[in-house]
């Protein structure tokens, strides 16, 4: 789905405010899109994402439900394989294992074994990230998990803009869509118009171009890469960030051009690094610009422990400017 057009209008909203706005526009335009989940009716999710969607749809459309993720996803896939576009709410990423098998075993597969007779338009909105003080069970980030399965599609977006923009698109599309969003940049603020608009699946965004290293980021990570490159801007250093914004389908062509031009690569990834996201773009950089690299990709992920609710332990799970900052500067011989 190409880019639409869109004003240059420069009003400022959340990313939470985003993901409203995407979702009621196309409540708004299609009558078949429908929310179910976990208290998305009354209270609006936990983080009042969804807020205000109640009163104006009503419960027919916007729908709490038992506390049976299993259940609950698969009438979604139900309802979407007999002309509905359900909008599935997980309350938290972690509970994605109980929808497994709804998810990968049937919305993911229905199209190929009906020999395209059939299909699965529905999204499935979760989220994601640490350092919220949620402890083990609900600050995980497993969006590796649904990268690894054919038939789903999978998007982070890490700005308020890219959020609306590729959640209309989801909505639109005719295939199962994870959507995750990082629970700690619900108050992130950016620059969204209010003009419909859609961004296409599978096109990376170069949020800074730069000339000495790149640092691909995923979701939270972009901002914790942007802080970095300001401060390798300090000493020298040119860095570009570079978000793939969806992981599949994955623009492997701007990951690799950006790898060659800066001849440095670093892979960051809230996910756990062990057979991650990051494993597999670094795999992808190092074989498409092999030999335009000056030293090996370099990855950073989640650590390779449960999640602490200890704060200090908590926050040395995941990268942060300063650690992305010293791996660049090091790689850079600075």
């Amino acid at each position: 789905m190409p880019e639409m057009s869109v004003t240059t209008d420069q009003r400022e909203i959340t990313f939470a405010q985003a993901i409203r706005e995407a979702l009621a526009e196309e409540m708004r335009r299609d009558p078949t899109v429908c929310i179910l989940g976990e208290d998305v009716a009354e209270a609006g999710t936990p983080f009042k994402v969804l807020a205000g969607l109640l009163e104006e749809f009503g419960k027919d459309r916007v729908l709490d439900t038992p506390i049976s993720e299993a259940g609950f996803t698969g009438l979604a896939v139900g309802a979407a394989m007999t002309g509905m576009r359900p909008i599935v709410d997980i309350m938290f990423g972690d509970f994605i294992t109980l929808t497994m098998d709804q998810m990968v075993n049937q919305a993911a597969k229905v199209h190929y074994m009906s020999g395209g007779h059939w299909k699965a338009p529905m999204v499935m909105r979760t989220t994601l990230g640490a350092t919220r003080r949620s402890a083990a069970q609900h600050s995980q980030s497993l969006h590796a998990w649904f990268c690894h399965v054919p038939g789903l599609k999978v998007i982070l977006p890490s700005t308020p803009y890219d959020a609306k923009g590729l959640l209309k698109t989801a909505i639109r599309d005719d295939n199962p869509v994870v959507f995750f969003e990082d629970k700690m940049m619900y108050k992130l603020k950016g620059h969204v118009p209010a003009a419909d608009y859609t961004l296409p699946l599978g096109v990376a965004d170069v949020k800074r171009e730069g000339e000495d290293i790149t640092l691909v980021a995923t979701s939270s990570m972009v901002q914790v890469a942007l802080g970095a490159a300001a401060m390798l801007e300090e000493i020298g250093i040119s860095a570009e960030v570079v978000d793939p914004r969806t992981l599949w389908p994955l623009d492997e062509n701007t990951l690799i051009q950006s790898a060659r031009k800066t001849s440095r690569a670093i892979v960051l990834d809230e996910g756990y690094e062990r057979y991650g996201v990051t494993a597999e773009i670094a795999s992808l950089i190092a074989a498409g610009a092999f030999y335009d690299l000056d030293a090996p990709v370099k990855r950073m992920g989640a650590m390779h422990v449960p999640i602490p609710f200890s704060p200090p332990l908590e926050d040395m799970t995941v990268p942060t400017e300063q650690t992305v900052f010293e791996a660049a500067r090091k790689m850079c011989g600075r």
